[in-house]
């Protein structure tokens, strides 16, 4: 992993621990700054700033990093608009995880300057747009486009309100410097805002909006613990290192008061502390788009409405003398139908459901077989999600939670046609080895309450991949993980 996405999640892992001190101490007098109804718009000032980011970053890779694809031209950018859009070849972390990060951006020039999540959607597009015919020598992406895009409202959402949680307009003196270093820490661009237009250091008492945290409860979860990685399935054969994982539950799932896009999100990332796997092994969201809410039986109650999903599974070889990686999978553009159900809760034991069916725009998953730069196959398909909850209020909770990922590749050529094409990463344009690949992840959670705020827990990952390929051999392939640590969990109040 390069440096710079090494200092990105050093910069993250801070911020988050700190955000969660910071979080835990705003009581019932936090005012913030999130509602884009009374906010005064700045579309045009939101189109300058992506300009702004995009001219940033292609200049540190021209003259800070010196790369090649940066020594851009009218002749290149002409080029590239004459040729259009291909498949890249782009690592995995690249294309699933830090084209979504850059996309974040653009969203939140956007949402920072008074826009909401609908109206700043085109702001992450057009940011993405601009970026592949214009900043690059390259080929422009078809699937930077959609990751940088979608993923990029994704992450872009999610930062903007955590640092909404952060801020605190009341705060005067070291307290409010604390607060507006990790908000921009956790949003550049809305923390870069406030600095321009004066709201980093002026005082309100009277803010525009309250968050009512009956409405809109927020409870976060830091776990640190021990991750013991199998390599190919054997039990003996394994990988442990320590693991630190961030979880937030944002909202009431099942509220009708609260209707705007991302008023309900889960959202977690793990990082790895040393060993052989990426820093960032997982990042997993599913966030409420809209809903309607029921009460299908006295004491019931139900929700079904539209939902964004965006994950990221990555893996490296867990043993230097290992075959084969893992894992790796990915859908950061995708979109679908949801249903959550709270069964009569008991005083004691609570029941929890909730079922996704979801339309992979576009995905990412591991290939045996295809090397060009690149180690998975890019692809479109469908993903269905299960979790099933038991909670008791003395005792903890079983967690029971079912992935199935089923993605089509289906833009690929045989050995030959490869070999026959000049410069093939660059101008092959190809998603990866035709065909399509099941992947599920089987998930139980058991977190044992230790206190009112400390649990233990231990789970495991249990990983089924069947891959077909039109022009290589079908490969079908398993392994686990299991975590045990220790977790410390509060609520915003």
């Amino acid at each position: 992993m390069n440096r710079k996405m090494k200092r990105i999640f050093v910069y993250i892992i801070f911020s988050l621990l700190a955000m969660g001190d910071i979080c835990a101490q705003q009581a019932d007098s936090l005012f913030v700054y999130n509602d884009s109804v009374r906010m005064i718009k700045h579309p045009w000032r939101a189109a300058f700033e992506n300009i702004i980011i995009n001219t940033a970053i292609w200049a540190d890779n021209r003259f800070e990093r010196k790369a090649d694809y940066a020594k851009i031209s009218l002749k290149t950018i002409h080029a590239n608009i004459k040729r259009g859009f291909v498949w890249d070849n782009d690592l995995f972390a690249s294309n699933q995880l830090l084209h979504p990060i850059h996309g974040s951006l653009f969203f939140s020039a956007a949402r920072s300057n008074g826009l909401n999540y609908w109206k700043s959607l085109p702001y992450s597009f057009m940011g993405s747009f601009s970026w592949e015919l214009c900043a690059e020598t390259t080929p422009p992406s078809i699937n930077d486009l959609l990751s940088t895009s979608f993923g990029g409202a994704a992450l872009g959402e999610v930062s903007y309100r955590l640092s909404t949680l952060v801020l605190d307009d009341s705060k005067t003196g070291a307290a409010r410097l604390w607060r507006e270093f990790v908000g921009t820490v956790v949003s550049p661009v809305r923390g870069l805002n406030r600095i321009i237009t004066g709201k980093a250091w002026k005082v309100r008492h009277k803010y525009y909006k309250y968050i009512d945290y009956e409405k809109m409860p927020v409870n976060i979860s830091v776990t640190l613990g021990d991750r013991y990685m199998a390599d190919d399935n054997h039990f003996f054969k394994q990988n442990n290192n320590a693991y630190l994982e961030y979880q937030m539950n944002y909202g009431d799932i099942l509220s009708n008061e609260t209707t705007k896009p991302y008023d309900f999100f889960k959202f977690n990332v793990l990082f790895n502390l040393g060993g052989t796997q990426p820093i960032v092994s997982n990042v997993s969201l599913v966030a409420k788009l809209a809903a309607k809410c029921y009460e299908p039986l006295p004491g019931h109650k139900a929700l079904i409405g539209l939902f964004q999903h965006f994950d990221y599974y990555n893996s490296e070889i867990v043993l230097k003398d290992s075959k084969s990686i893992p894992f790796k999978l990915a859908e950061g553009s995708t979109f679908g139908l949801g249903m959550a159900y709270l069964f009569p809760a008991t005083k004691k034991v609570s029941i929890w459901h909730r079922t996704y069916l979801n339309l992979v725009l576009l995905g990412g998953t591991l290939t045996d077989y295809y090397r060009l730069g690149r180690n998975y196959n890019l692809g479109s398909g469908f993903s269905i999600k299960n979790y099933t909850s038991i909670e008791s209020r003395k005792y903890g909770s079983l967690d029971l939670n079912l992935f199935y990922y089923n993605l089509f590749t289906w833009k690929g050529y045989s050995d030959a046609e490869i070999k026959s094409t000049e410069d093939p990463y660059l101008y092959l344009n190809t998603q990866g080895d035709k065909g399509n690949t099941a992947f599920l992840i089987f998930n139980p959670v058991m977190n044992l309450n230790l206190s009112s705020c400390w649990k233990a827990t231990f789970g495991s990952f249990l990983y089924f991949r069947k891959s077909h390929y039109d022009y290589h051999e079908d490969v079908t392939s398993s392994t686990f993980e299991i975590r045990l640590g220790l977790k410390y969990t509060f609520g915003l109040k």
